[in-house]
C-alpha cells in the first residue's frame, strides 16, 4: 500500500479543523492555517488602522462623460446567512432621472468586512436573472474594503421594469469566523451621448439583434425559483446528475442566445488537479478527489446537447495559499466570467408553441458544481410570429487519449481531449430569412506529474475555447463573430518536513486568460492577455505557522478600436510593490515587457490559509 507522507498529512490535520468547516460551505480544502493555537490568534476587529483595499485586476469600464444617474438597490450586513433564504430586495426602474434611455448600466458591488472569515461565492440575480456571479476577499483583523463594477448594459429590457433582486451569499459567523460581510449595491444609468455606445450597420434593416451594442428585448431565467435556502444556481452533484428547466418563448423571437454561468466548489472546486481514479485505488487513498482532471458542462435542449462549456479555471481567494491573493485578487474570481452560446438554429424546435428543456451537467463531475443560465430573446415587433428551421446539427463525440504512467505514488498522467459543435439554421422574419451557422472548436491538454512519494504535485494544464457565429441573407453578409479563447494554467505544490515537528508547503502557480475577437472575416475587434505569476511558501511548526510568504505579478493587456489599456502589477504580503498603467493606443506593443507564461522549475496541491496568518506572533 503506497501512501504519501503529504497524504497522511491531510488525514491527520483535518481532524483539528472546526466542527463548523469550510466543508458546510461549498468548500472542503485544508485550510493549513486553522493549524494556530486559537490563544494566539485574535479574531477580534481592529478598528484603528485603515482597512485594505483588495481588487481584481481589468480594464476599467468605459463610459460616457456625463455625470449617471444612480441608484442604491441594496444595503446588508451577511452575517450567519448559510442555508437561509437569499436577500430580497423590490427593484424599480430609477424615476429621478432626467433622462430615460441609458447608453451604459453598471452594477457597483462594495463591500468591507473585518475579522476572520472564508471566502464565500455569491451570486445576484433580478427577476431571477443572474447578473454577478463573485466570490468574497478574505478580510484581516484591521479589515478589507473591495469594489466590483460590471457593464450589465446588456440586461437593459430586464431593468426597465419592476423586479425583485435576490442575493445569495452563504456566510457563517461565530466565535471563530467572526467576519461579517457589509454590502451595498449600487446601479449607475448613463445617458445616452453622441457617437458613444454601438449602432450596428445592420440595425435598422435587421433589428437591434445585429446591433454592435446588442440588447435583448427579453430575458427568460433558466434558474431556480424562489422560495429557497440556498442560490438560485442548479447544484450538479456527480458525472450523471442532469439538471432540468422548463421553459417556453414567444412566437415573434428571431434571435436567440444562452448565457452560461459556472462555478465549482468542494471536491471539483481544484478539478484541474484531480487524480485519475486507477491511480487512487492502486495507491488504497480515501477521501482524495478524482474522477481525473478534465471537465466539460453540457447543455441539453430537449435532450440533446446543444453546446458544451469548458470553462476558466477561476482560483478563489482563498484557493491554493490565500496569501497570493491579497491584494490582487485571482482573475475572474471577483467576477466570474459567463459563457454565451448561440441559439438561433434552433428556433425552428422551439418556435411551436409547446413547452421545451434546458439540461445542464458536467462531464465526469464531483460534488458539487453551480450552474444557471438567461435565454437573451430578440422580438419581432412586425411579427405574431416568425418562422424558422434546423437544417443541421452535428456534435461529435469528446475524443479523449490517457497516459497513464506511475510506480507507487510517484508517476505522470497525460489527458488530451478535443470536441467540436456546429448547427444551422434559417429564421424568416419581417427583416428577412436570415440563415444562422454556429461552430465551437475545443481542445484540452493536462500534464499531471506526482513527485516525492507522492508529496508534490505539478499540473500544466491548457484549454484551447473557440466559438464563431455567422449570420447571413441570400447574398450578404448580416453579422459574423469570431472568439479565440485560451486558458493556460501551471500549478506546483510540495509539502517538505523539515524535523522538529515543522514543515515547509510550497505553492507556485501561473494562471492565464487570453481572448481574441474578430468579426469573422478576419477583422480585428478586440485583443485580451492576461497573465498572473504567484510564489507561496509557509513553515509550520506544531500548530504555529512561523513564517510565510505570498508574491503575485500580473501583466494585463486589453486593446480594441476605443479602448487600450495595460497593467503590469506585483504585490507581496499585502503591499503593492510595483504598478503601472498606460494607454498602449498608439505605442508599439513590447512582448517581452510582459509577463510570460512561466514554467516553474517545481510544482499545487489544495492548500490555503484563514484570514488572519500570524508570523512569529505577528501578521503577515
Amino acid at each position: 500500500m503506497a501512501s504519501s507522507s503529504f497524504l497522511l498529512l491531510i488525514s491527520l490535520l483535518l481532524l483539528l479543523l472546526p466542527f463548523h468547516s469550510d466543508a458546510d460551505l461549498h468548500k472542503t480544502r485544508l485550510r493549513q492555517s486553522d493549524l494556530f493555537s486559537e490563544s494566539h490568534v485574535s479574531t477580534t476587529a481592529d478598528h484603528s488602522t485603515p482597512p485594505t483595499v483588495f481588487f481584481e485586476v481589468t480594464k476599467p469600464i468605459v463610459t460616457p462623460k456625463a455625470k449617471p444617474c444612480s441608484l442604491l438597490v441594496l444595503h446588508h450586513d451577511f452575517a450567519y446567512t448559510y442555508g437561509k433564504p437569499p436577500v430580497l430586495a423590490d427593484y424599480t426602474p430609477p424615476s429621478h432621472c432626467s433622462f430615460t434611455k441609458f447608453s451604459k448600466i453598471v452594477l457597483e458591488w462594495k463591500a468591507t468586512c473585518r475579522g476572520r472569515q472564508f471566502d464565500r461565492i455569491f451570486g445576484v440575480w433580478l427577476g431571477g436573472v443572474e447578473i454577478l456571479r463573485s466570490c468574497t476577499a478574505e478580510p484581516r483583523a484591521t479589515g478589507i474594503v473591495w469594489t466590483v463594477q460590471k457593464d450589465i448594459t446588456r440586461y437593459n429590457s430586464l431593468l426597465s421594469k419592476n423586479q425583485t433582486l435576490a442575493v445569495y451569499l452563504g456566510n457563517l459567523v461565530d466565535k471563530t469566523y467572526t467576519g461579517i460581510y457589509n454590502v451595498k449595491i449600487h446601479i449607475h444609468f448613463y445617458p445616452e451621448e453622441e457617437g458613444f455606445g454601438g449602432n450596428g450597420v445592420y440595425s435598422e434593416k435587421l433589428g437591434s439583434a445585429y446591433d454592435s451594442d446588442s440588447r435583448a428585448d427579453l430575458i427568460l431565467p433558466i434558474s431556480r425559483n424562489l422560495p429557497l435556502n440556498d442560490g438560485l444556481w442548479f447544484e450538479v452533484q456527480n458525472s450523471t446528475d442532469v439538471q432540468l428547466k422548463e421553459f417556453e418563448i414567444p412566437q415573434n423571437v428571431y434571435r436567440a442566445l444562452l448565457e452560461v454561468y459556472v462555478s465549482f466548489h468542494e471536491n471539483d472546486e481544484f478539478w484541474y488537479s484531480n487524480l485519475p481514479n486507477d491511480y487512487i485505488v492502486a495507491n488504497n487513498l480515501t477521501d482524495t478527489p478524482g474522477n481525473g482532471p478534465f471537465r466539460e458542462v453540457l447543455v441539453d435542449l430537449d435532450g440533446d446537447i446543444v453546446a458544451a462549456v469548458w470553462p476558466f479555471t477561476v482560483i478563489y481567494t482563498g484557493g491554493v495559499n490565500p496569501l497570493l491573493w491579497r491584494p490582487i485578487s485571482g482573475i475572474g474570481s471577483f467576477n466570474l466570467p459567463s459563457y454565451d452560446i448561440e441559439l438561433t438554429p434552433f428556433l425552428g424546435n422551439l418556435l411551436d408553441g409547446k413547452g421545451h428543456s434546458f439540461g445542464f451537467r458536467v462531464t465526469h463531475a464531483l460534488n458539487v458544481w453551480f450552474i444557471n443560465a438567461n435565454l437573451h430573446l430578440w422580438l419581432d415587433d412586425n411579427s405574431v410570429k416568425t418562422e424558422a428551421k434546423l437544417l443541421n446539427h452535428i456534435v461529435s463525440s469528446p475524443s479523449m487519449s490517457q497516459d497513464l504512467n506511475f510506480t507507487g505514488a510517484d508517476g505522470t498522467f497525460l489527458t488530451k481531449v478535443t470536441r467540436s459543435v456546429s448547427s444551422a439554421g434559417w429564421v424568416k422574419s419581417s427583416f428577412g430569412t436570415i440563415t444562422t451557422l454556429s461552430n465551437q472548436d475545443l481542445s484540452y491538454s493536462n500534464l499531471m506529474m506526482m513527485g516525492n512519494n507522492g508529496s508534490s504535485q505539478t499540473v500544466n494544464q491548457e484549454i484551447h475555447f473557440n466559438s464563431s457565429v455567422y449570420a447571413k441573407q441570400e447574398s450578404s453578409h448580416v453579422y459574423s463573430s469570431k472568439t479565440l479563447k485560451t486558458f493556460p494554467l501551471y500549478m506546483y505544490s510540495n509539502t517538505i518536513d523539515q524535523g522538529n515537528g515543522s514543515y515547509r508547503s510550497i505553492a507556485n502557480l501561473t494562471l492565464g486568460f487570453n481572448e481574441k475577437k474578430t468579426d469573422g472575416l478576419g477583422s480585428f475587434i478586440s485583443s485580451l492577455k492576461n497573465v498572473q505569476n504567484g510564489q507561496g511558501l509557509m513553515v509550520v511548526k506544531g500548530n504555529l505557522v512561523t513564517s510565510g510568504l505570498g508574491s503575485t505579478q500580473q501583466d494585463y493587456r486589453y486593446y480594441d478600436d476605443v479602448q487600450c489599456y495595460s497593467r503590469s502589477i506585483s504585490s507581496s504580503n499585502y503591499t503593492i510593490l510595483h504598478d503601472n498603467v498606460k494607454n498602449m493606443c498608439g505605442e508599439k506593443q513590447n512582448s517581452s515587457e510582459s509577463l510570460r507564461f512561466r514554467r516553474w522549475p517545481i510544482p499545487a496541491r489544495r492548500a490555503s490559509l484563514d484570514s488572519n496568518l500570524f508570523v512569529n506572533n505577528g501578521h503577515v
